[in-house]
């Protein structure tokens, strides 16, 4: 057979064809890289000379599954639903090809990788590898067979928890639940692979006894099928609300797992079509490509970044021992610095409350914590043992002078080349970095509560901010798994000035008669995690007024607080810190917190205004469309101007529903001539701070979209 294949290498051993994919970086099953498996495959099925076939993947994967940029080009369902048909028919070729076809899943083995696996007649495995159907979380389900051959092999409640979560499995426990059939180490796996095939070859194994289609005993009867589904459904509409995939992946098992399979192949890749083509696929499709290309920036394309190993953390409350567990938990040596013995005690303890989870989950042992701590961890209260360290992040008050004074300390203690790294959320960057020598160094690193869990990290510039800081910084940021945004210095940078106009609308209405619980319930049905009430008390009432009077006093007129902000701020009631704030923590659940209430009746009752009922769209209208104008006006400033990554910011970093395609991927869906036209009216109705930025008021003329202008720096 040929052997001059571009992505597959191909070796004849003793009559069996070993078909190794090499398609890097995750063997990606392209149109191109499909079209190469289908003729070698082809070739050697119906070569005499071969009796058995083995495939198995180059590096640390075996396929990471379809390539999705193919996906969210398509447009048209009919050559859509020919396409999936198409590789429907090759995957039949090999479950029902007379030769055994053997997977030897040397490595990750996601979607439509482990479609081909499951179509083959044998699965062996190297040891930890991650198996799953992970399509739901790019909008989408399995579309070669995976919602029918799954439960075939591990059970329907096994396979709906895999497709409808997407969430994958090792190998040993697919072994367990019976989608792998031998774990074996990595060296061995191609000859306990190639020892399987000479079983089929003598006949010890029929091909026909294995074919996945077949398989029947792992089904259920009518009635717990139809239970089984039903409680599925119930727990997606849960947790699901919004999205379409997880759905359709049900949809997919209750109508399929017929007698007729092939039917039950039509019917999936019609609800496939169903996904691919929805905007909600082709949003979180493009969420999953941005967050890959975070932080690749044509500033720093081929500017070196310095090595990190050593990371000092300046304070350990809250902050800084969620991002010390994140660095020890990626492998960094920490040198954990505090003000008294007694902080660092705080903080030691507070570090260790961070690993509750992780080691409830079983992610990690009680006593691999403790040697973590002993190996990696160095608490101090000297500065002097910073000297060492490649990189130091301050995460103390958020007041100027004592993080000045802080650093002008620390550029005579450490090396030249040590990165300065500020945790703040608003203090200017470029005024920080003005006390020192050398203020390329210095750069904004703003994580989001709790560290250890949120996904964005902010990257502030400021003004004199080296490349090879940034680039130091972005590399960081991807080796602590985070999603690097970044952004340059200003009020609020990005993330905070945001939030500040998309929730700050809420006192303003509450002002106007509208319920404050209407307006929560508005945001979480628009799937927002949490409404303003409830973030307000989570961050502090207390926290939420400093910041609005900050941007009160940068931006002027146009972000003057509410009045009732002042009046509910003078009751010293800042939420869950001190038991009461928009709500009530002292009893067994959260109530209205009476204080506040008081405070609204007679606000409304001295100026005469009367409760005042408005849609839940109305509300969400208003709050979107301030915030889209702020971020025109935050382009505008200068702080960003790549709509990509600010959608990034606003889903990981304020629980923007993902499906929606982040603020400004809604913006360009309601309209820009509409949001404008929306602003004027409520500027005409609430004043100043609606008023349109130039550049949406020029988008809005000229036709132009955040994501059709783009900037190409």
């Amino acid at each position: 057979m040929k052997t001059d294949y571009r992505m597959l290498k191909i070796e004849i051993k003793q009559e069996v064809a070993i078909l190794t994919f090499n398609n890097p970086p995750v063997n990606q099953l392209s149109k191109a890289f499909m079209s190469e498996i289908k003729n070698a495959l082809t070739e050697a099925l119906a070569e005499n000379q071969i009796q058995a076939v083995i495939l198995t993947g180059s590096g640390k994967t075996f396929t990471g599954g379809a390539d999705i940029t193919e996906i969210r080009k398509a447009n048209d369902r009919e050559p859509l639903f020919h396409q999936v048909m198409e590789n429907n028919q090759f995957l039949n070729a090999i479950e029902q090809s007379p030769k055994p076809v053997i997977a030897a899943i040397n490595g990750t083995c996601l979607g439509g990788g482990l479609e081909i696996a499951m179509a083959c007649h044998y699965r062996i495995a190297s040891p930890g590898v991650q198996i799953g159907q992970p399509e739901v979380k790019v909008g989408l389900i399995p579309g070669a067979g995976g919602t029918q051959r799954l439960p075939r092999l591990v059970g329907l409640p096994e396979a709906l928890k895999m497709i409808v979560t997407g969430e994958p499995i090792s190998s040993e426990e697919g072994l367990e639940k019976g989608c792998i059939d031998e774990v074996v180490p990595s060296e061995v796996l191609l000859d306990k692979a190639f020892q399987v095939a000479q079983r089929f070859v003598s006949r010890e194994l029929n091909p026909k006894d294995r074919m996945t289609r077949l398989r029947r005993e792992r089904l259920p009867n009518p009635l717990t099928k139809k239970m089984t589904l039903s409680y599925a459904r119930d727990e997606a509409t849960k947790k699901a609300r919004g999205y379409i995939a997880p759905f359709k992946a049900i949809e997919a098992m209750e109508k399929g797992l017929t007698d007729d399979f092939e039917a039950d192949l039509r019917m999936e890749a019609e609800l496939f079509c169903d996904c691919a083509l929805s905007e909600i696929a082709k949003n979180l499709i493009d969420i999953f490509l941005n967050t890959r290309a975070a932080g690749k920036l044509p500033r720093i394309q081929g500017v070196e970044p310095r090595k990190i190993k050593t990371v000092a953390i300046l304070g350990g409350g809250t902050m800084g021992s969620g991002i010390t567990h994140l660095l020890l938990s990626n492998g960094f040596d920490v040198v954990l610095w505090d003000i008294t013995d007694e902080a660092i005690q705080k903080a030691l303890l507070s570090i260790r409350k961070t690993f509750e989870y992780p080691i409830r989950k079983g992610k990690i042992s009680q006593s691999q914590l403790e040697e973590m701590l002993r190996d990696h961890l160095t608490p101090t209260t000297s500065l002097e043992e910073l000297s060492r360290v490649d990189l130091v992040i301050e995460a103390v008050l958020e007041d100027m002078e004592i993080k000045q004074g802080l650093w002008k300390r620390l550029q005579e203690i450490c090396r030249p080349e040590t990165v300065f790294g500020t945790n703040t959320s608003a203090l200017s960057i470029t005024e920080m970095a003005s006390v020192l020598r050398n203020p390329e160094r210095m750069i904004g690193l703003h994580f989001f509560n709790p560290a250890e869990r949120m996904q964005l990290l902010e990257i502030i510039c400021g003004k004199k901010t080296s490349d090879e800081t940034l680039s130091t910084s972005v590399s960081f940021a991807r080796a602590i798994r985070k999603v690097p945004v970044v952004v340059n210095d200003g009020p609020g940078f990005y993330v905070s000035r945001q939030l500040g106009a998309l929730m700050g609308e809420f006192t303003f209405m509450v002002g106007e008669g509208i319920d404050w619980m209407a307006i929560e319930e508005a945001v979480l049905d628009f799937g927002l995690p949490m409404g303003p009430a409830t973030l307000s008390d989570l961050t502090g009432l207390d926290i939420n007024y400093h910041v609005a009077k900050y941007f009160e006093r940068s931006f002027g007129e146009r972000w003057k607080i509410s009045p009732l902000q002042e009046l509910i701020y003078q009751t010293g009631c800042y939420g869950r810190k001190t038991g009461a704030g928009w709500f009530d923590y002292r009893g067994e659940k959260p109530t209205p917190n009476p204080k506040v209430e008081e405070v609204v009746r007679t606000y409304l009752k001295e100026r005469g205004t009367k409760p005042k009922k408005v849609s839940y769209e109305e509300i969400m209208e208003r709050m979107l469309a301030r915030a889209i104008n702020e971020a025109a006006y935050i382009m505008e400033d200068g702080i960003c101007d790549r709509p990509q990554d600010m959608d990034l910011a606003v889903v990981y970093g304020l629980g923007f529903p993902p499906y929606r395609g982040g603020i400004l991927k809604y913006g360009d869906a309601w309209g820009i001539k509409k949001i404008y036209e929306h602003l004027l009216r409520l500027e005409q109705e609430h004043g100043i701070r609606f008023k349109p930025a130039s550049l949406l008021r020029e988008m809005a003329q000229s036709g132009h979209t955040f994501y059709g202008s783009e900037s190409k720096h």
